[in-house]
């Protein structure tokens, strides 16, 4: 079936404004009632409700960066392939039941985190260590301890 009327669109071409009033009516940024996020507390009010109801206020704290503490970290794999060097410039020691000592604080580390591997019993002595950690060391007999 045929249509027997010109789309409105097209009835509108050749006109200047194209129904939409006076020049320029609907031009620009006239029509969105700001820049960006302007009149979210007025005018896109009713937005602000239905859209983002948490867009306005704080919540929660944030520490200070100079309170926070900053802990320089190690994984456990790092350690197994640096036990060596440790032991030959004296930095990890080895205890009489033949397990190797390494006072993390001492080298410049105070985490221990539980990335990679460990094959031999060591005592690692640190600030902190992750769940994971403890239980890798305690796996292959070493032990854990946190030094304060």
């Amino acid at each position: 079936m045929s249509v027997r009327r010109k789309k409105k669109s097209r009835s509108y071409r050749g006109t200047r404004s194209c129904g939409w009033g006076r020049v320029g009516q609907h031009r620009r940024r006239g029509r969105k009632a700001g820049r960006g996020r302007a009149g979210y507390h007025k005018h896109k009010w009713t937005w602000v409700v239905k859209y983002a109801p948490d867009w306005f206020g704080k919540r929660g704290f944030t520490r200070h960066p100079s309170i926070t503490p900053k802990y320089k970290t190690i994984n456990i794999g790092e350690i197994e392939e640096m036990v060596e060097e440790w032991l030959s410039k004296g930095l990890a020691t080895r205890t009489s039941e033949d397990l190797i000592e390494i006072d993390l604080p001492k080298i410049g580390y105070s985490k221990v985190l539980g990335r990679g591997e460990l094959t031999r019993p060591v005592v690692i002595k640190a600030l902190k260590f992750t769940e994971n950690a403890k239980k890798k060391i305690e796996s292959v007999g070493g032990k854990v301890v946190e030094v304060r």
